[in-house]
Order: structure tokens, then sequence, then C-alpha cells
């Protein structure tokens, strides 16, 4: 799918490239790909729900998301003013997951591995507490910011 020039300009501002790295980016198939489909990841919303909790320190409990736009960012305003840094850590492979199957037109809701935990092994393990977080993709109701 063609990308307009105006598309690349703006990558180009916005990532900070001068006009050889532009053509580096451009000439990079991936790339083209993913900028073709990046107004359709715009419209998605990446959620990590926790389904398990013990012992939280930061107080995630069953039943709260974390909001994510479809590119990964974290929209500030949706989440809790306290996310531990291990539960966001944890995400950080299966969002990626999320975003490589939506390029290759796969359905991200498919992926069977979609759970992942803080590594804090939890009480009984010598721990403190331990939650599990389960990832999905869902169309964006409205803009997040």
């Amino acid at each position: 799918m063609p990308v307009d020039d105006s598309v690349w300009k703006f990558m180009q501002k916005h990532l900070g490239y001068t006009d050889d790295e532009l053509d580096l980016f451009r000439n990079n198939p991936k790339n083209l790909d993913i900028i073709s489909k990046a107004p359709a990841l715009m419209k998605k919303t990446i959620i990590a729900e926790v389904v398990a909790s013990h012992g939280c320190n930061s107080h995630h409990r069953v039943g709260d998301r974390l909001y994510f736009d479809g590119a990964g960012n974290l929209i500030t305003k949706l989440n809790p003013k306290r996310i531990c840094v291990y539960a966001m850590s944890a995400l950080a492979g299966p969002i990626y997951v999320v975003n490589e199957l939506f390029y290759a037109g796969v359905d991200p809701n498919e992926m069977r591995l979609n759970r992942v935990g803080c590594f804090d092994v939890g009480v009984r393990c010598g721990g403190w507490g331990h939650i599990v977080l389960e990832v999905k993709m869902e169309e964006r109701e409205n803009s997040p910011d």
C-alpha cells in the first residue's frame, strides 16, 4: 500500500530524523508495511487486565486494567495513579507480540499465551506478592488524548 509523502515527513519530524535517516527508514520494506497499517492500529487499545492478585504492594486488584494505545504507549489519564514497574516490565513482551500479530494481519486476540505475571514470586516462595495480567486488543471507544 503506498504511503503519502506527508506521512513520511510527519514521521521524520516525529522521530527527529535527518534526511539521510529518513531515506534509510523509508527504504526498509518492513517500515513501509508498518506505516501503511498505522492508521488502523491507532484505532485500537491494548488492555492488560489483572486476573489474579495476592499480596501486591501496589494494590493491583483483580479487574484492574492498564490501558495502552495501539503502539504500546501508556494512556496515563486512563490508568491508576500507581502502577508497579514490575507489572509494566512484564507487559513489554506481550504488547510487542500484539503489535507483531496486528502488522502480520492476525487478530492479536488469537494469541494463545496472553498472560504474564510480575516477577515477584509471592509470599509462599519468599517474595511479597504476585499478580497475573491478561493482554488483549480492543477497538478504541474514543480518543485517548
